[in-house]
């Protein structure tokens, strides 16, 4: 088990104390004036706010990055010898030292001497380029914004900044905050034609009596589902792991969760049909609501000529589709960002994986 407190602080906290108790005044002692950012992005629960105990039992303790200009670079070496030999050796009670295990994660443990400390020291401009694959305070293309997973997306825009003595943390996340509206357009309509695709699948699998594959279906429609309602209320979705605890933070979460739950939790095919009736209609009517198109009929029809109820949610990628201006992404398939098409963990969470990936399919 970790070396922790019984009282249970965040990880941004945790960070925040971190850098004002202790980096920041060594910074100020040792090298005073020192232009520089510190923040807490990146991969990492705590960075979403989704952390609870049971997160420090392994890469969660007292972190931060101390972004420095470009210029800078000759002081990395010196400023890690500086926190190693300086830094307390606890902060708010947590230790200060991450040790490595032989399983390639990170423990907090009290140890005596150096500190094995969690600050990662770098460049702001090279660090956005690694974890991004481009750089947000220049150009940022389509491509770019459709070959960066939403996960990624979310761990630069949340988190906190302590101090951006860079002027320039801010700004880029500012330009990150959410698509520009064609993207956003796009993506949605992406979504809503993944729906589309396998909404009359649940009474099809459920009618040869294949209440398991039914099943599936619907849990595949509900997890779409929520991330529409993720996008349309124009916050990233996070990966599987915190996908409905950020889904339950939504406004429309009460309305949706009964009828979304009752879809996975049916034992035939016509009651998880008519769960999720009520859910496409619900999320239909957040759809006209934002008036991103003409409103569009949200009520559930036949299925050509079977006795199968679906939205066909064609209809809201189409009506999506027709309001977008930039040509490039009007050429596009209709497969989406990334992460609307791959679903595998090792590819997008590479970033040079999935940047080849989006180079493949998104045109200049």
């Amino acid at each position: 088990m970790p070396d922790v407190p019984a009282d249970f602080i965040s990880g941004v906290e945790l960070s925040r104390r971190l850098y004002r108790d202790a980096v920041e005044p060594l910074l100020a002692r040792h090298f005073p004036g020192l232009p520089h950012t510190a923040a807490l992005i990146g991969p990492g629960s705590e960075v979403l706010g989704f952390d609870t105990e049971r997160s420090t039992d392994h890469d969660w303790g007292p972190r931060l990055q101390l972004f420095l200009a470009t210029s800078d670079e000759d002081l990395f070496g010196k400023l890690d010898e500086l926190l190693s030999s300086r830094l307390p050796p606890t902060i708010a009670g947590y230790p200060t030292s991450l040790v490595a295990t032989e399983h390639g994660t990170r423990h907090l443990r009290h140890t005596t001497g150096r500190v094995q400390h969690g600050v990662v020291i770098a460049s702001l401009s090279s660090w956005l380029s690694g974890h991004l694959g481009f750089d947000p305070l220049t150009t940022i293309t389509a491509r770019d914004w459709l070959a960066t997973p939403t996960q990624t997306l979310a761990e630069v825009t949340a988190g906190a900044v302590h101090h951006d003595g860079l002027g320039l943390l801010h700004p880029a996340r500012q330009a990150l905050a959410w698509y520009p509206d064609d993207v956003w357009r796009y993506v949605l309509a992406c979504q809503w034609q993944r729906i589309s695709q396998e909404e009359a699948f649940v009474g099809r699998c459920g009618e040869v009596g294949d209440e398991l594959g039914s099943a599936v279906v619907a849990a595949r429609l509900v997890r779409d589902l929520m991330r529409l309602c993720l996008l349309l209320h124009r916050t990233y979705p996070p990966y599987s792991k915190w996908l409905g605890t950020a889904f339950a933070r939504l406004p429309v979460a009460a309305q949706l969760t009964p009828a979304l739950t009752a879809a996975l939790t049916a034992d035939n095919w016509h009651d998880r049909e008519a769960a999720l009736v009520i859910a496409y209609e619900a999320v239909a009517a957040l759809h006209n609501n934002l008036g991103l198109t003409a409103p569009v009929d949200p009520r559930v029809r036949s299925y050509h000529n079977r006795p199968f109820r679906v939205l066909h949610a064609e209809r809201f990628a189409q009506a999506l589709l027709a309001g977008i201006d930039d040509p490039v992404l009007r050429a596009l398939p209709v497969t989406g960002a990334i992460d609307q098409f791959v679903d595998s963990t090792d590819a997008l969470s590479h970033r040079t994986r999935s940047r080849a990936l989006g180079t493949a399919l998104y045109p200049d």
